[in-house]
């Protein structure tokens, strides 16, 4: 059967969020409890988790519970919870893996509004319903539950929570990640979204959240999260090492894939007006918001970059044979960075163009801090290390607003970013006359 695209909607992107009409759905949310070898805590967990619902949610619901390979009594216990109560359901998968377990159900699902949670149920229940409320309404996407968050209370020992903190600070370094808590296990999404988005999502296992969460903050979609209280599972059998290493593995996959802009994002993109960020700025040029925040976040890891190189060459040269090496390397980077983050040029056609005119950028740097330096050894006695730094901060500082200007202006101009675009993306109609012209 062929539909039509309502006008003004890009083709293959999402519909606008509405409120879901609840007197026409049977089942609005579906749960699913991914378990592995959980003989002994399944069927406490889920008879309390459906005790809940009755009790709390106004809504209709369903539990699944979805069995990934386990090889104890699990699947009998599943079994026999699916016979007792109406409202749970158990699924069988002979592979092992979360994300192979909640990809396989929630694709299968017709509830428009999908959860999951740990079979340990650390997190408060009476977080749910402020979980999938959003969902419910259209006002987000994706809901998650944050240990991280201010206003979460949390009971769990050192080590858990250092190597928390430390991975989410990864992704915010890494993939500029803006979500608080990656790996909770306590998360929701839109049935419709979920329906582009997990053919996207390559991980199997404990990546598949953090794949999940990156990818729908990539392409726009609106990620709500909700602070919970969790009491961590003493008896957990996650292999912390393992999981992490895992883990950096999918930071450095996925993080290539958006570099090479290898993931058509656009498909899960909303129509113009839906999200506030989409509407223009009276008096702002186009992306000139975007671009000074991508400029900002490349210029400060460049800058740390250019910091440290400074000092290691420092201890084997002069501070202007150093100055000079350090701005030379981080400059090459910090083209090529703001190239394809800042101002979406992708492709290697006129990458050696674009790095030349950075290296022109570059020796205005050059001059700025040469000159910084110069005058500061011209003052006196010979400056302490920590003065030179703080000398040629402030004069990359002076810099970087011209550098700015130049990257914008000469480097990479609006025309040729118009035309790389071009050359990458299909003609695409905007509004209800290009859609008549191109229909006719």
């Amino acid at each position: 059967m062929m539909t039509t695209q309502p006008p003004g909607q890009p083709l293959g992107s999402l519909p606008p969020r509405e409120p879901l009409r609840l007197g026409q759905i049977r089942t609005v949310l579906d749960v699913v409890v991914p378990v592995h070898n959980e003989e002994r805590d399944l069927e406490p967990c889920v008879r309390r988790l459906h005790e809940h619902l009755a009790r709390t949610f106004p809504y209709t619901f369903r539990i699944t519970i979805a069995d990934n390979a386990s090889t104890d009594r699990t699947p009998e216990v599943a079994a026999r919870l699916d016979e007792a109560i109406d409202e749970v359901t158990a699924v069988r998968l002979e592979e092992k893996g979360r994300g192979r377990a909640l990809r396989a159900v929630w694709s299968l699902s017709e509830a428009p509004v999908l959860a999951y949670m740990d079979v340990d149920l650390s997190t408060d229940l009476n977080a749910l319903l402020p979980l999938v409320a959003p969902l419910i309404s259209g006002h987000s996407d994706l809901a998650i539950g944050s240990r991280l968050n201010r206003g979460a209370r949390v009971v769990r020992g050192p080590k858990r929570e250092f190597l928390s903190r430390a991975y989410n600070l990864i992704l915010r370094g890494s993939l500029a990640a803006r979500f608080s808590d990656a790996q909770c296990g306590f998360k929701a999404i839109r049935g419709d979204v979920a329906a582009r988005l997990l053919p996207m999502v390559e991980d199997t296992g404990w990546f598949f959240d953090t794949e999940l969460l990156v990818l729908a903050e990539r392409a726009g979609l609106r990620i709500h999260e909700v602070p919970v209280d969790w009491i961590d599972d003493p008896d957990s059998t996650v292999h912390l090492v393992r999981t992490a290493t895992d883990d950096l593995k999918g930071v450095w996959r996925v993080g290539r894939a958006l570099a090479t802009g290898a993931l058509p994002l656009d498909r899960l993109a909303r129509p113009f007006g839906d999200d506030p960020r989409d509407r223009e700025l009276s008096g702002v040029p186009g992306g000139l918001a975007r671009q000074l925040v991508g400029f900002c976040v490349v210029g400060a890891l460049s800058t740390l970059c250019y910091l440290g190189l400074y000092s290691l060459f420092r201890l084997g040269m002069g501070p202007q044979p150093a100055n000079a090496a350090a701005l030379l390397v981080s400059a090459l980077g910090n083209t090529a960075a703001n190239r394809r983050l800042t101002f979406g040029i992708r492709g290697r056609d006129r990458a050696v163009r674009h790095q030349a005119q950075g290296l022109l950028v570059f020796a205005i740097g050059l001059a700025l801090t040469s000159g910084s330096l110069a005058a500061l050894d011209a003052a006196g006695a010979t400056p302490a290390h920590g003065t030179e730094l703080a000398v040629l901060v402030a004069a990359n500082l002076a810099a970087t607003v011209l550098r700015f200007l130049l990257f914008r202006a000469w480097v990479f101009p609006d025309r040729e970013r118009a035309d790389e675009t071009a050359a990458v993306q299909p003609s695409v109609p905007h509004d209800r006359n290009d859609l008549s012209r191109s229909a006719r």
